[in-house]
């Protein structure tokens, strides 16, 4: 058995890998540049992380996604892997701890932000470190095709300058072929780079698009057909809650899920969920990132996202055990409209972003020329109560300023609470001889909690108030003033969204927000939104298809599952047939409008039974209608 194979069976309990993994593994221990662009659930961390144990020295990985870097840190360290993450939010002598230990210690894995490259602290320190390979998660975001584009990726290829000779890995689960252009050119990707595609087909997902008025009744419906676990997709906080508790009403276990919620609530929600005590989450996108459950039956999507690509990940999440399994689109007029609004209040006025910046530096209360790389607990919607903002737009000036490189905006973040002993062993003895009130706890601690004098280590306030039986807040009380007599340095817990100024505040007046760049990424919004807007609305096509074309693939066949190829299948016509039936019956109401027994007369070659189903199945696609008098018209689209 080979070593990486070794290394798959060990760590990951895997006998063999899945489809393209060995290649994409054994191209980055030959030391190429590789681009591996795999779906949803399809495997992408073993991908770096097998050649990253099988390697001399540590991994670097860039990931914009702050949970997720937590979740795969933890994962590697229960797996007895030496692993770390440096995000915001971590002090200073927390990050120079972390970094120490990743030069001098047998650290496999560094998982750090983006914005994190850009400090010239970090770039002096990454270079002391034995990096073996650059891993870089969420790889579209370095494009400014990609839909969720960020800056301080571009920062990468200066990381790569300083490591000339080792390899870098770059993953994506969705990017279209200009995407996965700006990658390799924009990570300045080696002579011989290697370029790994899976097709993004799912055989055994069926994509369902529904136009409905009543969304909650089909919901049921739905729920009611399809046996076994669900996600709802919803847009609104508010919403999450309204039909969760409405699906309860029906006795559907259910639950919602979303950012606003505190960390340990939703852990203990997505826990009951993974575990089938709860059979369906209703959740904001928030929900659903780095959660490998092979056993969703569905996807139901009762709001819309922005682009294909995101609704690509979000319904992808079903049917990862390669059983039948199926994405449900419900929408109305409403829907629709609430498309072309985004194109509007997504892209707010140069003088809006300039007012949002100023209240914001006033909130946060940073003078001019000052708070780089400061970083700020921030509550979006108290923000905006107190400067009376609008909270959708005012995000959106957020987003804005953030691909100005003014500033970055975090998801809500979760940092358990952490403590360091500050005193050497023979100091701290004397303290607790002097100080009894404090010997307890301080005893709990050390017979608790390994490490202490060296590293931060994270703790559980209730559990230590379990031990000296008391409340979590008398421990909260005396962890704090253990802290102040700087015995401990004690990091109490946070669940905040946190926002990073990448520079010193500026004065308004200087604020560089180019309108050329605003109608640029604007554009390229519509034109993914548009995409979306197509998929749904175009009820002549395989689903399927018309994804798989969006990704850049060719030579495309029919699904037969998707809601379009079921009515196809029982119409018993070819697919040659009903093609070549439907485009006769276009041609022929583009010139005039036209009665059903008109259409049969003229299309004498085929039994008039084959022509009346597929003019059934066009009225009720309303690609056709009937007017006053029984004739037959084509249907303006919106």
């Amino acid at each position: 058995m080979s070593l990486i194979h070794q290394l798959l069976a060990k760590h990951f309990g895997y006998n063999q890998f899945r489809p393209l993994q060995e290649d994409i593994v054994r191209s980055v221990m030959e030391g190429h540049d590789t681009l591996a662009l795999l779906p949803t659930g399809g495997g992408k961390s073993i991908c770096f992380q097998v050649p990253a144990l099988a390697k001399d020295g540590i991994c670097l990985v860039i990931s914009p996604l702050i949970a997720l870097m937590k979740d795969h840190e933890e994962q590697l360290k229960e797996k007895g892997i030496r692993a770390a993450a440096i995000v915001s939010g971590m002090k200073k002598s927390e990050v120079e701890i972390v970094i120490g230990n990743c030069i001098y210690g047998d650290y496999k894995f560094l998982y750090v932000s983006p914005e994190r490259l850009a400090s010239k602290y970090f770039q002096e320190q990454l270079i002391r470190m034995p990096l073996s390979m650059i891993a870089v998660d969420e790889a579209h975001c370095i494009s400014q095709w990609g839909y969720d584009f960020r800056p301080p990726y571009l920062e990468i290829a200066k990381i790569k300058e300083l490591f000339p000779t080792i390899p870098i890995i770059a993953l994506t689960a969705s990017a279209t072929r200009e995407v996965r252009d700006d990658i390799c050119q924009l990570l300045n990707f080696k002579k011989g780079y290697k370029v790994f595609t899976k097709s993004f087909a799912r055989s055994n997902l069926s994509y369902i698009v529904r136009h409905e008025d009543n969304k909650y009744e089909r919901m049921m419906r739905i729920l009611n057909s399809i046996p076994g676990t669900s996600i709802i997709y919803v847009r609104s906080r508010k919403k999450t809650q309204d039909i969760a508790r409405w699906l309860l009403s029906q006795r559907i276990k259910a639950d919602y899920y979303h950012a606003g919620i505190d960390f340990k609530i939703r852990t203990e929600k997505q826990k009951r969920w993974m575990n089938n005590e709860t059979r369906v989450i209703v959740a904001t996108n928030a929900f659903g990132m780095g959660i490998n459950k092979p056993d969703v039956r569905s996807v139901i999507h009762m709001d819309l996202p922005d682009d294909l690509e995101s609704y690509y990940q979000e319904a992808g999440r079903a049917g990862r055990d390669e059983k039948p399994a199926y994405a449900v689109v419900l929408y109305n007029n409403n829907d629709l409209n609430e498309i072309e609004r985004k194109k509007i209040t997504n892209f707010p006025e140069i003088n809006e972003i300039k007012t949002v910046y100023q209240a914001l530096s006033n909130y946060l209360q940073i003078p001019i020329e000052t708070g780089e790389g400061q970083t700020y607990e921030f509550d979006l919607l108290q923000f905006c109560t107190n400067y009376k903002q609008d909270p959708v737009k005012t995000y959106n000036c957020l987003k804005i300023l953030e691909l100005a490189d003014y500033l970055t905006l975090s998801e809500a973040l979760f940092l358990p609470a952490r403590i360091k002993i500050l005193l050497k062993n023979l100091d701290l003895y004397a303290f607790q001889v002097e100080r009894k009130e404090y010997d307890p706890i301080l005893k709990v601690l050390l017979r608790s909690y390994g490490g202490i004098f060296d590293d931060y280590v994270r703790i559980n306030e209730s559990e230590i108030a379990r031990r000296l039986e008391t409340d979590k807040k008398t421990v909260f009380e005396l962890l704090k003033k253990l802290n102040k007599l700087e015995i401990i340095h004690y990091l109490p817990l946070t669940d905040q969204p946190q926002i990073t100024f990448t520079c010193n505040r500026e004065d308004i007046k200087y604020l560089r927000i180019q309108k050329e760049y605003l109608e640029d990424r604007k554009n390229r919004f519509v034109v993914r939104a548009d995409a979306f807007k197509n998929f749904i609305s175009n009820k002549q096509q395989c689903r399927s298809m018309m994804i798989l074309s969006y990704f850049g693939e060719e030579n495309l066949i029919r699904c037969g599952t998707c809601d379009y190829c079921r009515e196809l299948n029982k119409m018993e016509l070819n697919e040659i047939e009903f093609e070549d039936l439907k485009n006769s019956i276009l041609t022929r109401l583009e010139m005039e409008a036209t009665s059903p027994h008109e259409i049969v007369a003229h299309i004498q070659s085929i039994s008039p039974n084959k022509i009346t189903i597929v003019i059934q199945w066009m009225l009720e696609n309303n690609i056709i209608h009937t007017e006053a008098g029984g004739q037959l018209v084509l249907t303006k689209t919106p």
